[in-house]
């Protein structure tokens, strides 16, 4: 089942709202990318194996697996978008990165806000398991990233092993504001001045 099905089926239209725009943020994300390696002279795929395999996790179990899914797969690469922004060799390239990073900031903060509140009712011994599992899920995206996009990853000054490392600190981060005390605050998006 899609995504936004099983979010309908939750009954919160306006979660099933919130979902449908950041979902089409990400179809645009994927537009700017397939532009920017226009710009290069560079080709798309068609697909990948790595994409395959995400989507297939994802929508194995519920809707709160795809939202963590989601939250791993935005956290760990917000360092390459982050590097893109700032040390990419090209400026239409910067300016994808700071576009695409700019969205994932307030991607995260959803996912965390969602995340939190759907496992409020969790044990703390559940939501350890849960950060763990999502641990080894994390170092695997991270891990492939690193190794499919080293070239990018080295044009823009950044070292696979550093992008990993950084990548996973961004992970904890966001799987502990997620999976941390039941009752922590809601955040929301943030405001922008």
């Amino acid at each position: 089942m899609h995504l936004l099905a099983r979010a309908e089926r939750a009954g919160d239209p306006a979660y099933t709202r919130a979902l449908a725009l950041l979902v089409e943020e990400e179809q645009k994300h994927s537009r700017l990318f397939a532009r920017g390696l226009d710009h290069l002279n560079g080709s798309t795929l068609s697909s990948h194996w790595s994409d395959a395999v995400f989507t297939w996790f994802r929508r194995m179990l519920g809707l709160r697996t795809e939202i963590a899914l989601f939250l791993i797969a935005e956290a760990t690469a917000m360092e390459y978008f982050r590097a893109l922004a700032t040390s990419a060799p090209d400026p239409v390239l910067r300016g994808i990165g700071r576009r695409i990073s700019t969205d994932e900031v307030e991607h995260l903060r959803f996912q965390v806000d969602r995340l939190g509140a759907g496992f409020a009712g969790t044990s703390a011994i559940g939501r350890v398991f849960l950060g763990l599992a999502w641990g080894v899920v994390a170092a695997g995206a991270s891990t492939v990233l690193a190794v499919d996009h080293r070239g990018a990853l080295l044009a823009c000054g950044l070292r696979p092993a550093t992008y990993w490392a950084r990548a996973m600190r961004q992970f904890r981060r966001s799987a502990t504001d997620a999976l941390g005390a039941s009752g922590s605050a809601i955040r929301g998006p943030s405001v922008r001045l």
